[in-house]
């Protein structure tokens, strides 16, 4: 099966073709922007930006399988004037525009890596959200991965290409960056944090466990033209990822008791009202249609996906 990953070079996209290339039932490429992300090029095309006008041709040839993790990804300090033209640019038309050329190619199946931002910014104590509620994005990278979905399967259910789509929530893993970066700066600083009252409760999925569910709908006949959300399937409040992550560093979290709603207030009064949300509310995904229509489990614990990702920190910090 000859299989393309979009953002070969990206985070989730660089383990994705490591995992399939180790199989030998597969036949990877990849597409990158430009030659300098990559340090070979016999299995990689270089397609330039991706929009409404980006030719693929020469990267679809001959292939059965296109996952689409290539993105505009969650910006926190955007800097463009209109966020949403730009993240519709790259995440809708762009995805689109691939989404025809591989109707055109005669690609078998389109992988789509969308988000949990397409269900929203967080769930009610006890809820979850499903594969089948109703979007309701709320920021301007949600929104364009929402419309995305919604137009990708307008497109493609008029052709014989099968579409699968798939919504994780924060991953984290080796190389990881932004929030989860920081909060393993924190921990390996000592830094006190005054989080010991959180009782919420987060999904996450580890790099390997959504690379595992991302190769399963590769191949699964189960999976065509699903929507699937995906979780480690234990789901931590923010002083319990603190407490789990300190012990894999080998350094143990150092919290204490402040009000929750004082935090919330003060964040808010700083104008950082989503990261109040990130840290003291909830959010959760309900992965059992994943479990039960592809018969999968997430093969990887958090706490060794905790501690492969902690061990890979640690071998950065010591070359530094």
């Amino acid at each position: 099966m000859n299989v393309l990953i979009t953002g070969a070079s990206g985070f989730v996209g660089r383990t994705l073709i490591e995992n399939l290339s180790a199989q030998n039932k597969f036949k990877v490429s990849g597409s990158v922007r430009a030659s300098s992300q990559i340090s070979v090029d016999d299995a990689y095309v270089v397609i330039g930006d991706i929009d409404g006008d980006t030719s693929w041709q020469a990267a679809l040839q001959g292939i059965d399988v296109v996952v689409h993790t290539a993105a505009r990804v969650h910006v926190m300090r955007d800097s463009v004037v209109d966020p949403l033209a730009e993240f519709r640019r790259v995440n809708v038309a762009g995805s689109l525009n691939l989404a025809r050329q591989a109707i055109a190619a005669d690609v078998k199946r389109f992988v789509y890596l969308s988000s949990i931002k397409v269900n929203g910014e967080g769930t009610l104590p006890g809820k979850q959200y499903t594969a089948d509620d109703k979007p309701q994005p709320q920021d301007p990278y949600g929104i364009s991965k929402a419309e995305a979905e919604q137009e990708l399967r307008s497109l493609i259910e008029a052709s014989p290409m099968e579409l699968v789509i798939i919504r994780p929530p924060i991953v984290y893993g080796p190389g990881v960056k932004a929030n989860f970066l920081s909060m393993m700066c924190w921990l390996w600083r000592g830094i006190p944090m005054p989080f010991s009252l959180t009782r919420n409760k987060r999904s996450f999925v580890a790099l390997d466990n959504l690379v595992d569910l991302i190769v399963t709908c590769v191949e699964s006949p189960a999976a065509a033209n699903q929507t699937f959300l995906v979780s480690d399937g234990d789901d931590l409040s923010t002083s319990e990822l603190l407490h789990a992550m300190g012990e894999a560093l080998g350094k143990p979290a150092c919290l204490f008791p402040v009000p929750i709603w004082l935090l919330t207030l003060l964040a808010r009064a700083i104008g950082k009202p989503a990261i109040a949300q990130r840290l003291f509310e909830s959010l959760q995904v309900d992965i059992s249609k994943t479990r039960t229509t592809l018969d999968w489990t997430p093969p990887v614990r958090v706490n060794a996906a905790l501690k492969k990702t902690a061990d890979s920190f640690i071998a950065l910090q010591r070359k530094t």
